[in-house]
C-alpha cells in the first residue's frame, strides 16, 4: 500500500509493472503495528471501565464491551487484509480481460531405436 500525497485525485493512475506483494518482513511488522494499537486502545478501555464502574455505569459497561470485543476484531481484519492483499492482481491498462488460450499437449510415443531391438 503506497502513499502519494502529492498525486491528485483527478491524475491516471500509474500501472504497476509488476505484481510482487509486500514483502514478508514488512506484513509482518504492519500486523504487529495494528495489533499493538489495538491492544492499547483495549487496555484504555479496561482502565475506563475500572475508573468510571460506580459513576457512570453505563459507560463502562460500553468500555467492557470494547475490551472484549477489540481482540476479536484485531484478528479478524489482519487476517482479512492479509487474504485480499494475497489475491489481489492487477492487470496492466491494455491487457485483454481474457485468459490466454490453453495450449493442448498431445502425447508422443517414443520407439526403440532399430539399433536396439537388433541385440
Amino acid at each position: 500500500m503506497s502513499r502519494t500525497p502529492w498525486r491528485r485525485r483527478d491524475e491516471p493512475r500509474v500501472e504497476s509493472i509488476t505484481a510482487a506483494h509486500t514483502g514478508l518482513t514488512q506484513d509482518l511488522r504492519s500486523r504487529q503495528r495494528r495489533y499493538l494499537v489495538a491492544m492499547l486502545v483495549r487496555s484504555g478501555c479496561v482502565v475506563l471501565m475500572a475508573l468510571t464502574w460506580s459513576r457512570w455505569p453505563a459507560l463502562s459497561v460500553c468500555a467492557l464491551a470494547g475490551a472484549v470485543l477489540i481482540p476479536y476484531v484485531a484478528v479478524v481484519v489482519a487476517q482479512a487484509g492479509w487474504r485480499q492483499q494475497r489475491g489481489v492482481r492487477h492487470m496492466p491498462a491494455g491487457a485483454s480481460e481474457k485468459p490466454a488460450p490453453r495450449v493442448v499437449l498431445e502425447p508422443t510415443l517414443i520407439l526403440p531405436s532399430e539399433r536396439d531391438t537388433a541385440d
